[in-house]
């Protein structure tokens, strides 16, 4: 094997591997596609491979991103818990008559938007539940409200099952709801709701959930009309190791067709609130991923997805940033968001809580000797900083909101709590429930 790039002995290291997967790992330091067979391969690492793994992983993470690690300043809003589908990963689902469901009106968004600029952000990241009814202007309108304030923060918004619900919802195709959401205002979207992008697997685990033929269609449409995307994978249930390379040689198939990712970003099934977990509704719901999993995701993520992606997300929501510090060594170079309030993971059991601020990010990137930067949601650098944290220059303000404590600006227990923000006094005064008489139609 060639393990020139690599600084170090391998002599122990090289005897104890397999002599497939060494080959596989071989391939991967020469720049040649790796196939969903191999990489399925590449998941049954464990002792030196693992080991191994992570090496080649971190170095061609080292020859896409350099030693540079990445940030976003943003905040997210999640405006409804209140949802029309009931997955069974999903903690944070509500019905209309719960007592718990909440839905933000505009005046709150608008506050949140104001709040969230005066603290520095440069993006607000928008995701929600299915409101049942809803009125297919409310996406675009809600967009258009905030860039009339707001013309150049970036919203990064609506996931793929929001813009197929949308499309319905505006009884048009998901191509011209998407021009719609375009116009309005959207710069980008999260590629969530992908989880495993296989129909089986999705059947069991969010029956009704977005098919893989429409996720796919909405991302390539995206691309197509010049929104970016994310891509995800929700890992640590019931998919299988060829589930997971299946998964993210689709992802790259997409990439080398659209090239429309701007990241991809493995997420952790947060299973302790999580329906099919603790109802046992699911057969053979595992209780989440191992943090070997967890490494092994991130390493082969980059690995596969190599050279067509060029940023691996860790996410300190799902993983904690102890954690995440290893993921930097086994093919990451982003942390993710600030946040500032994070509602989905956290209503799932996430304890790691909801918002980090970015001085904080910075330690954490320069105690394993790497050099943080603060991005744009496109990845272009805001800010680069050196090593030495004094010439960092005074406390941020979200550093500052951050010190006052986790008050500062509310949990989300508190949320769905607050009797300001019932959905059932909300949603219909806000004119988001559609006239009568409007059906749900196909897709066209």
């Amino acid at each position: 094997m060639n393990y020139a790039n690599i600084s170090g002995s391998f002599d122990t290291l090289l005897n104890n591997l397999r002599p497939e997967f060494a080959r596989i790992l071989d391939r991967a330091l020469a720049e040649q596609e790796i196939s969903a067979d191999e990489g399925a391969l590449l998941f049954s690492a464990s002792g030196p491979e693992l080991f191994a793994l992570t090496l080649v992983a971190d170095e061609l993470r080292r020859r896409a991103a350099g030693d540079v690690v990445t940030y976003v300043v943003n905040r997210n809003i999640n405006f409804t818990n209140v949802c029309i589908k009931r997955c069974g990963f999903c903690a944070f689902s509500r019905t209309h008559k719960d007592t718990e469901g909440y839905f933000l009106p505009d005046s709150e968004i608008l506050r949140r938007v104001r709040e969230a600029v005066a603290m520095g952000v440069s993006e607000v990241c928008i995701q929600a539940g299915l409101p049942p009814k809803m009125d297919g202007d409310m996406y675009p309108n809600l967009i258009r409200k905030i860039k009339a304030e707001f013309p150049h923060l970036h919203i990064h918004g609506f996931s793929p099952e929001e813009i197929l619900y949308g499309s319905v919802r505006s009884r048009c195709s998901i191509e011209d709801f998407l021009q719609k959401m375009k116009d309005a205002g959207v710069n980008s979207l999260p590629g969530t709701s992908a989880e495993i992008l296989d129909d089986a697997v999705r059947h069991k685990i969010a029956p009704g959930r977005i098919s893989v033929e429409n996720w796919v269609r909405v991302i390539k449409s995206a691309h197509a009309i010049g929104i970016p995307t994310t891509a995800t994978i929700m890992y640590g249930h019931i998919e299988t190791p060829q589930h997971r390379a299946a998964h993210l040689a689709l992802i790259r198939d997409i990439q080398k067709e659209t090239g429309g990712f701007t990241e991809f970003v493995p997420l952790g099934l947060i299973y302790q609130e999580a329906p099919m977990f603790h109802e046992g509704s699911v057969d053979g719901v595992r209780a989440g991923a191992t943090g070997a999993e967890v490494v092994k995701m991130h390493a082969i993520s980059r690995i596969m997805l190599y050279p067509h992606i060029r940023n691996i997300q860790a996410s300190w929501v799902k993983e904690g940033m102890k954690m995440c510090q290893w993921l930097l060594n086994s093919g990451a170079n982003d942390m993710g968001g600030t946040l500032i309030n994070e509602s989905i993971s956290t209503s799932a059991g996430a304890s790691e809580g909801q918002l980090v601020p970015p001085g904080e990010m910075r330690f954490w990137i320069r105690d394993i000797g790497r050099i943080p930067a603060e991005r744009a949601t496109n990845y272009t650098i805001k800010r680069m900083f050196d090593m030495d944290p004094s010439h960092d220059g005074s406390p941020e303000p979200l550093d500052i909101a951050a010190a006052e404590g986790p008050s500062r600006f509310g949990s989300y227990f508190e949320l769905i709590a607050d009797d300001r923000f019932k959905f059932n006094v909300h949603y219909q005064a806000e004119k988001y429930v559609a006239a009568p008489g409007l059906r749900t139609l196909d897709i066209i």
